[in-house]
């Protein structure tokens, strides 16, 4: 039996509001999953497993609609899938009634409820949040439901507002397979056991690192499953140690080479660190239009001549505040001094 388990796709997201590229965000959410879709339907397998938080919000009618018809196309794919607590089925919203053509189980709010697949021989198992938080560990007590069968438990859930997950005991429970949501990073709880594929696609700038999701087999009692990237787009923290001796030139395209070498197609966060030239302020506008970059830091410190400036200002306040922080190591009092020197240098009250 194959399957692949996904999880945190949130369609109808739109991330990085404030940017450029944030409707094409959105869509690419939703052009990730139809791609999924056509790789279900090309390897033919037999399950396809969604554990919670597919939409980013609770479904309208509509989306409903169009999921099933994207779902009827898999001619040999069933979709079996929970609600997680961003998608919840609340009483009377369309999800808790609506009745799917294609061949897809979603399981119904603050209960445990099963699926038999009796032609694979397959007993999946979920719950779907009813509401956005739960405190407890609802799966706590939970078994596999079916003796000579193949049995997958669906979860939603890990941190102590959506359920705080004992997943030691939930490995200790029997199933053959745990397919987890919540955890929009990708993580193998147990080897080939229990797993988080992540989000399809990074949902916000601390979503760093491939995304993707799960292939799994399950054959002769043994479960064996991969994680496949699967994401377009990636997060990136690119750093730069700058030098006293670089030109506003030299930062801007060694910026430039490096985005172009880890791909253009990415979204960068810049984060500067070293010693700029005194006085050097780089203008990065048009790096900002060539390129996909959520913001730039600037952790560097100005090239001062500190003891020159020390001697020369010892008995007024910026010799006095030099002195303060002569023998700075940290991070944080480096930063202190480059912040303080340049402020009372700016307003010449000295």
């Amino acid at each position: 039996m194959r399957f692949i388990h996904i999880a945190d796709v949130h369609l109808g997201a739109v991330p990085d509001k404030d940017k450029s590229w944030s409707k094409e965000r959105a869509d690419e959410i939703e052009s990730t999953f139809d791609r999924l879709l056509a790789v279900a339907e090309e390897r033919k397998v037999d399950l396809l497993l969604i554990a919670g938080d597919l939409f980013h919000a609770q479904p309208s009618l509509q989306d409903l609609k169009s999921l099933d018809y994207k779902l009827s196309k898999l001619t040999n794919t069933r979709t079996i899938m929970i609600a997680g607590n961003h998608d919840y089925i609340s009483k009377g919203s369309p999800a808790e009634s609506y009745e799917f053509t294609s061949n897809t189980v979603l399981m119904p709010a603050d209960t445990f409820s099963n699926a038999y697949l009796d032609d694979i021989n397959v007993c999946v198992t979920g719950f779907s949040f009813g509401q956005v938080e739960y405190t407890e560990d609802v799966y706590a007590d939970i078994m596999p439901q079916m003796e000579d069968a193949v049995n997958i438990l669906l979860a939603h859930g890990g941190d102590e507002k959506h359920i705080p997950i004992n997943f030691r005991q939930m490995a200790e429970a029997g199933f053959d397979y745990c397919a987890l949501g919540h955890i929009h990073k990708p993580k193998h709880i147990v080897k080939n056991k229990m797993a988080y594929p992540g989000s399809l696609e990074p949902l916000d700038r601390t979503e760093t690192g491939r995304h993707g999701f799960i292939y799994g087999q399950i054959k002769d009692g043994e479960t064996k499953i991969r994680w496949e990237p699967f994401n377009c787009r990636s997060y990136i923290n690119l750093g730069l140690a700058v030098k006293p001796e670089y030109s506003e030139a030299k930062i801007l395209d060694v910026l430039a080479k490096q985005m172009e070498n880890m791909g253009t197609q990415n979204i960068y966060r810049i984060i500067l660190s070293g010693h700029m030239a005194n006085g050097l302020k780089p203008d990065f506008s048009g790096l900002m239009r060539n390129y996909r970059i959520y913001e730039i830091v600037d952790n560097t410190l100005c090239e001062y001549d500190l003891d020159k400036l020390h001697l020369d200002n010892e008995d007024n306040l910026l010799g006095k505040f030099i002195e303060r922080f002569a023998d700075a190591e940290d991070e944080i009092s480096k930063h202190a001094l480059k912040y303080g020197v340049e402020a009372i240098l700016a307003t010449g009250d000295k």
